[in-house]
């Protein structure tokens, strides 16, 4: 090999050492960067009839596509699970501990021991207006009951809103660095920080809905929602597809998806099956759209059915024989005798007939009877004792959304808590088997990401080789010199 030969060889070691040098060092900075892609060099040997030497292929990145793959969908599920068991907690921590203050079933325990306590001196008029305050605070807590039900519906949709918006962008984006991608790899560059931000781009979006990545030509990557739905497919079309959603700001128990008063979704225009088990479903915008117009929906018309069994029990036909058909009975929907077919938000207007407003004046009435004309024996406590009477009786409830079985009406109450609290620990299982899962993927991931120990041999390795090469060409200097000076 001649002097020149063995220089350029030693230069092209040179090279490719500091080239991996740096590579090593930007591993080694970004080894708990999420979305970063260990690089590598690619070397080859340089063509026959050369003096030798290395020339450089370029830089790879380099990701394990199964695992992350794997991990995305996890990130859906997860999300999907936290989700619910967020709103599962917050329904359950509103109805509160069973024997907590101001509890839904303490609030009903303390209307039903004020009937009782003013059964055993009905002429007591303090003992008549602890029956008021009782059933008023006991209609004010399914007031509120229902109102955070509708508030977290409305959340719901709000959070709708946002992350199709966030979906819409996210998919803009990775367009955009599909075609910045394409173009580095064409002119020769190293479009690996490019890639690393398009993995973090997709990554947001895979808590959203579970996305599938499919390579494309020149580096470009198709999105895929879990479902087969083509988010973004550069063989097919440039642009991706335009994902609708229109907010509706408050919810309420009258507005539902089923009778159109809340959107649904559309892709490019077209309504599509907006539920969990839809196009666009398994992740957080599924669980979203789950609570706002499945989970909440049916426990709104669970609690308004509980509402509704109180009015009855307590109305015209009830223990009240002073009542006419038509009157309002002792809980009013709003002030107003209760209409059958305008059940839908019962519990949200729910109130105490204001005849016995507890600051008021005439609470005998509860004694007496609401359509008394003027007060009675004030030691006949049989209307009380019906009251009691009704509360206990097993009646077959007019709401649909109570089922057909004869209950009591504490009975109901007792259900519907216990239905929260077993919906509550159903997602507490969900989430920590996802979470769990969730982990051991993002672990494996991490595993076969920058291995610092490894990175650390390798610089040691890219040291000798630098040193040889630099030993190559201080030898051929010396040479040279040698010969200079003959």
């Amino acid at each position: 090999m001649s002097l020149s030969g063995a220089l350029s060889n030693a230069l092209s070691g040179l090279t490719a050492n500091s080239r991996a040098a740096t590579l090593v060092a930007s591993n080694i900075a970004n080894a708990t960067t999420e979305s970063y892609g260990r690089r590598t060099l690619e070397l080859s040997s340089r063509a026959a009839g050369t003096s030798g030497g290395v020339m450089i292929g370029g830089v790879v990145r380099n990701t394990d596509a199964a695992v992350i793959a794997d991990r995305r969908f996890s990130d859906a599920q997860s999300g999907f699970a936290n989700d619910m068991q967020s709103f599962a907690t917050r329904i359950e921590t509103l109805l509160g501990e069973s024997d907590a203050p101001g509890s839904l079933n303490s609030m009903y325990a303390a209307f039903e021991n004020a009937l009782t306590a003013a059964a055993s001196d009905p002429s007591s008029t303090q003992r008549l207006k602890t029956v008021a305050h009782a059933a008023q605070g006991f209609a004010t807590t399914l007031n509120t009951i229902s109102d955070s039900i509708q508030a977290a519906r409305t959340d719901a949709d709000r959070s709708v809103s946002a992350q199709v918006s966030s979906l819409n962008t996210g998919l803009a984006r990775v367009r955009d660095l599909n075609t910045a991608i394409a173009d580095g790899a064409t002119r020769g560059g190293d479009p690996s920080s490019l890639m690393d931000e398009r993995q973090r781009v997709i990554d947001e979006m895979s808590a959203i809905v579970p996305l599938r990545a499919v390579a494309r030509d020149n580096g470009a990557l198709a999105l895929y929602a879990g479902s087969g739905t083509v988010l973004l497919d550069p063989s097919i079309h440039r642009d991706p597809v335009e994902i609708g959603f229109q907010p509706h700001d408050p919810v309420t128990a009258y507005t539902t998806l089923e009778n159109g008063f809340l959107s649904g979704l559309t892709i490019d225009g077209k309504a599509i099956n907006s539920s969990n088990s839809g196009l666009l479903g398994g992740g957080t915008l599924g669980a979203q759209l789950q609570i706002r117009d499945t989970v909440a929906v049916d426990m709104q018309g669970v609690l308004d059915g509980v509402a509704r069994d109180l009015v009855e029990r307590f109305g015209p036909g009830g223990p009240d024989g002073t009542l006419s058909t038509g009157d309002p009975g002792l809980f009013t929907d709003g002030g107003l005798a209760f209409d059958p077919t305008n059940e839908p938000g019962l519990a949200g207007r729910i109130s105490l007939n204001a005849l016995v407003d507890p600051e008021g004046t005439e609470v005998w009435r509860l004694r007496d009877g609401l359509g008394a004309a003027t007060q009675g024996a004030v030691g006949d406590a049989s209307r009380l004792l019906g009251y009691s009477d009704a509360l206990s009786d097993l009646d077959v409830p007019g709401s649909s959304s109570l089922g057909s079985g004869a209950s009591s009406f504490g009975g109901h109450v007792t259900d519907f808590i216990a239905a929260v609290s077993a919906a509550r620990v159903r997602a507490d299982g969900e989430q920590s088997f996802t979470s769990a899962r969730h982990t051991a993927l993002k672990e494996l991931e991490l595993s076969k990401g920058v291995d610092t120990d490894a990175e650390l041999q390798d610089l040691m390795q890219i040291e000798q080789h630098y040193a040889a090469n630099a030993r190559v060409m201080s030898t051929v200097d010396d040479l040279m010199q040698t010969l200079l000076s003959i």
